[in-house]
């Protein structure tokens, strides 16, 4: 039951959106959806990043205590696959097509090197494994920026339908006094208000998140070049 005053104004903003004109209900409830897909897209992120955290630990957690490539590799077979454990196999899966036995107890370190082309090879091949975790878990991510974008844009276009809608009905009583328009312009406003509630997170998490997935890709980029490094120390290259 909608709460008005004596001359049948709306008191409150529920009565605003319940009296508003068809155009201002259609831009709220497409501004609700986009607000749900948000927070939706910001819950399964925050939970993606928590599990990609956890994955990591555990794997270096194995390397730590492994003392050398093939120890490590064996421990990290045991563990579930995760961006690191990936990056790590493709490394090694990738050295074993051209020096096969390498992860086995007979491989003689340094007996077996890769030529200049190979190498780049691999860094290649480590390159395109990076950038294929880091388009996973950036995936959805460009949403929230266009969320953030579209909605206010959306929000003011709902405003401007009801604020447009509002004179056609002033115009068609024929009263213009301020008690006749506020109503109407108010409940105009409500879709500028719900367009901002939904950008401003939108917004901020995908701030948050690009800069998480860029710290993401430059640890991934480190531990290539580390696994290069510790293949030179043990004597596979």
């Amino acid at each position: 039951m909608l709460q008005t005053s004596e001359s049948g104004a709306p008191m409150t903003w529920v009565d605003l959106v319940l009296s508003s004109g068809p155009e201002v209900i259609v831009v709220l409830v497409v501004t609700l959806a986009m607000s749900l897909a948000s927070w939706f897209i910001i819950a399964m992120k925050w939970w993606q990043f928590r599990r990609i955290g956890r994955q990591s630990l555990r794997f270096f957690q194995a390397l730590e205590t492994s003392t050398g490539l093939r120890e490590g590799y064996r421990g990290v077979m045991k563990l579930q696959p995760s961006p690191f454990n990936r990056l790590f196999k493709e490394g090694l899966a990738f050295y074993t097509e051209i020096n096969p036995g390498a992860l086995t107890e007979a491989f003689e370190r340094g007996k077996f090197s890769l030529s200049d082309a190979q190498l780049e090879a691999l860094k290649l091949v480590l390159g395109k494994e990076i950038s294929a975790e880091r388009d996973a878990v950036a995936h959805y991510v460009p949403w929230l920026a266009t969320i953030g974008v579209v909605s206010p844009l959306l929000g003011l276009l709902g405003t401007v339908l009801g604020v447009m809608d509002a004179f056609i009905g002033i115009a068609s009583r024929g009263s213009g006094n301020l008690a006749a328009v506020a109503p109407g312009v108010a409940a105009a406003l409500i879709t500028t208000v719900g367009g901002l509630a939904v950008a401003i997170p939108a917004v901020m998490a995908y701030n948050f998140f690009a800069n998480r997935v860029g710290r993401f890709e430059g640890e991934l980029d480190g531990f290539g070049n580390a696994l290069i490094g510790w293949m030179a120390r043990e004597g596979w290259l």
